[in-house]
């Protein structure tokens, strides 16, 4: 929008305003100069942008404005004295539906996982987005704990070890299997099924592998250049003879809660109840499925499972207890 640029159509000035109010509405006060580079124009161009909108506002019945709280006002004198902008009223803006305390929890706890994954824990989005949904909720969030867990340090050391372009090593305990030291060029960490997965080039086996993160242990850096990043990636995750079978019961109208691991051919119904047997990379995955049913579910075997869900359930608790534990996440 300089001297030299075209004019900007109705429809772009449109959109220029639909921007320029919320972003002077969350800075409050904000000077002339630097909301003008914010935008690409010049002081005197933000100036004429910012007097227009005292004549944008909410229509009346008749289709035309007949108060002066249906109109956008600044500070004037702020504007004329110190060159600084102010809006003073917003139009209903502020009337705009927003997130439920409970919905801006849920999405805060899915954001702080998320937040694990190499591929944006050092953006900056993550952290703006949670920021953004604290303050936009209708209420104060209600307040959440994220139990931290094993899986959880793996993925911040594989998170660095991207960013620093090293090899990871850790401990893997494959079932059925003695535990071995594995050294891996880490490509990417993703989740399916509710399971979290590294891929990346084994230096063992000398080929792309996917590792269950719940087998993985004693994650550390190496000193190791990464060197096999662009490697073909293995394709998403299917049935494999590595699968684990585990038994639970579940109420009849809770079932659907199971999703995909849910099939025609794995599920029994009696007296309004489901016994289903459930295919998981590994028994102890079921705790975070468990999770979803608020005690609802029980896990009938094997042991492995039974234990790994009693233990995620007694940890959880535990931290609601004592949220202010630095354990806490």
């Amino acid at each position: 929008m300089s001297g030299s640029a075209k004019p900007l159509l109705a429809a772009d000035r449109v959109r220029l305003y639909l921007t320029l109010v919320p972003y002077l509405l969350e800075h409050g006060q904000v000077s002339l100069a630097e909301a003008a580079d914010e935008f690409g124009v010049t002081p005197a161009e933000m100036r004429q942008m910012v007097e227009k909108l005292t004549v944008i506002g909410l229509p009346g019945d008749s289709g035309y404005w007949q108060q002066p709280q249906e109109l956008f006002d600044i500070n004037w004198d702020l504007l004329d004295e110190e060159d600084v902008i102010e809006i003073t009223n917003d139009v209903a803006l502020r009337r705009v539906p927003r997130f439920t305390a409970r919905e801006a929890a849920a999405l805060l706890a899915g954001l702080q996982m998320v937040a694990a994954v190499p591929a944006v824990s050092d953006s900056g989005l993550v952290s703006g987005l949670i920021s953004k949904l604290s303050r936009g909720a209708a209420d104060a969030p209600a307040q959440v704990v994220v139990a931290p867990s094993a899986v959880d340090e793996v993925r911040r050391v594989v998170s660095r070890g991207v960013q620093d372009g090293v090899a990871v090593s850790f401990t893997y305990q494959a079932p059925d299997a003695q535990p071995t030291t594995r050294t891996v060029d880490p490509v990417q960490v993703l989740i399916t099924n509710a399971q979290w997965y590294l891929q990346g080039w084994c230096h063992m086996r000398r080929a792309m592998r996917t590792f269950h993160l719940d087998r993985v242990s004693d994650a550390r850096l190496t000193d190791i250049p990464i060197t096999h990043a662009g490697d073909h990636v293995p394709e998403a995750f299917s049935a494999t003879e590595e699968e684990g079978e585990v038994r639970v019961r579940v109420p009849e109208r809770l079932a659907p809660l199971l999703g995909d691991f849910l099939t025609g051919g794995n599920a029994e119904i009696a007296d309004g109840i489901v016994t289903a047997r459930l295919h998981l990379a590994d028994p102890r995955g079921i705790k975070r499925l468990a999770a979803k049913f608020g005690g609802a579910l029980e896990v009938i075997d094997p042991e492995i499972a039974r234990t790994a869900a009693r233990e995620w359930a007694v940890a959880g608790l535990a931290l609601y207890r004592d949220p202010d534990r630095d354990d806490a996440g």
